[in-house]
């Protein structure tokens, strides 16, 4: 007799058990703006708002059972008026692969769209791209009950319940679009993965080599070769493997980078540039010195261990990394502490982006902002550009650090 197989896990192919009722809900059904988005692109071309309240209404009282969502459908067994419920989905369009590689590209050219995503956040221009977010026209629902409204109230509850769904997981959306959690988070680790390659790849420096038959020849030995040079660069770890009970390779990685480099900067000028670091700045060093942390499960358990270590959350660690990549210890500062800087490049920033065009920036301590870019002054002297959704307030760092805040903002928009 052959042992049972484990079921295969489905990636495209997700069931939700019914949610519970939510009776006497007033205003937005959705907890957010995506899963709003959705009702909202329902709501636009409905037909008859009478069945759309009574859809509001079943999908408070429970009337929806389990949700089944694959590519480009949306399937669940809703309760009306008779004992038999009624089969009804909801069809949407996939993405082809032209609009696959413009949404990736795009998750994965900003590491604060990839952390918003892990922490189940959807950003307002990542939504856009693609037009991964239905508008109006783009749902088309099905419902075996006799009623030919555009929906149906059957089918209003459905969407309505689909609404919550997303609130609780912006990853069922890409999964109606085509492609399931672990396909998007697999292709997106790619991606960075051949990015790392580039920005890891370094030369190894050339050894001395003495042939065999010297080494060997019977004479005296010769004088000890002068000491080699310091290398221009602390040198990268072998590639650890993944073995059962063998330590995690990402651990062995960080604490053989970690080695190296301060070994280079003792060598180098005998100071440790560790040393006079906090816990926090010392742990955004760490992650900043590993493009890929945040995708795979290993690298998410660094961020996940670094910030619980220092009481941040994932989030403040993957932003403060964003700004030790922009500019170090000085990118860091500039983030986490606003001042008020002398007269003089502060006073002169904002004609001078007047003279080159570019919009009105309203001041505030050592910011220059609009609605989605922002300029802050760093005590080093340098201009750091900041990034943020319009109305959101979250601001990313971005660009390259600049003395002239014309160039740092052409820098930030890629001019």
């Amino acid at each position: 007799m052959t042992a049972a197989r484990a079921p295969r896990h489905d990636d495209r192919r997700r069931t939700f058990p019914a949610l519970p009722p939510r009776p006497g809900a007033e205003g937005d059904f959705a907890a957010s703006w995506w899963g709003n988005a959705w009702v909202e692109s329902m709501e636009d071309t409905a037909l008859d708002t009478a069945r759309l309240r009574r859809g509001r209404a079943y999908a408070g009282g429970g009337h929806v059972d389990a949700i089944t969502v694959t590519p480009g459908k949306v399937t669940a067994y809703v309760h009306g008026s008779r004992p038999r419920p009624y089969r009804t989905e909801i069809r949407l369009r996939t993405l082809d692969e032209a609009g696959w590689e413009d949404l990736l590209d795009s998750a994965a050219a900003r590491p604060d769209h990839i952390a918003a995503l892990l922490d189940k956040d959807m950003p307002h221009s990542l939504a856009e791209v693609a037009g991964l977010l239905p508008g109006p026209g783009d749902l088309t629902p099905d419902c075996s009950c006799p009623d030919d409204g555009y929906p149906c109230k059957h089918a209003a509850a459905l969407c309505y319940q689909t609404a919550r769904l997303l609130d609780e997981d912006p990853f069922v959306l890409f999964l109606m679009r085509g492609r399931g959690e672990q396909e998007v988070l697999a292709d997106l680790t790619r991606r960075n993965a051949a990015r790392s390659a580039v920005e890891r790849t370094a030369a190894a420096p050339a050894m001395p080599t003495v042939a065999a038959g010297a080494a060997l020849a019977a004479r005296g030995l010769p004088a000890l070769p002068p000491p080699f040079p310091v290398p221009a660069g602390p040198g990268q770890p072998p590639d650890f493997p993944q073995a059962p009970g063998a330590p995690d390779p990402l651990a062995l990685d960080l604490l053989a980078t970690e080695a190296a480099a301060r070994a280079h900067a003792f060598l180098s000028t005998g100071i440790d540039p560790v040393a006079a670091l906090t816990p926090w700045q010392d742990a955004v060093r760490l992650a900043a010195a590993h493009p890929g942390s945040g995708l795979t499960a290993s690298t998410r358990a660094l961020y996940r261990d670094l910030a619980a270590a220092t009481d941040r959350t994932p989030m403040d660690l993957a932003r403060a990394v964003a700004a030790w990549r922009q500019g170090g210890f000085a990118g860091l500062a500039v983030l986490e502490t606003p001042w008020d800087p002398p007269a003089g490049p502060f006073d002169r920033a904002r004609p001078a982006l007047i003279a080159a065009d570019f919009p009105h920036f309203r001041p505030w301590r050592n910011h220059l902002s609009t609605d989605t870019l922002q300029l802050r002054f760093g005590q080093d002297g340098l201009w750091y550009g900041y990034e943020s959704d319009r109305g959101r307030e979250d601001w990313w760092p971005r660009g390259t650090p600049d003395t002239d805040p014309v160039g740092a903002l052409t820098a930030l928009l890629g001019r």
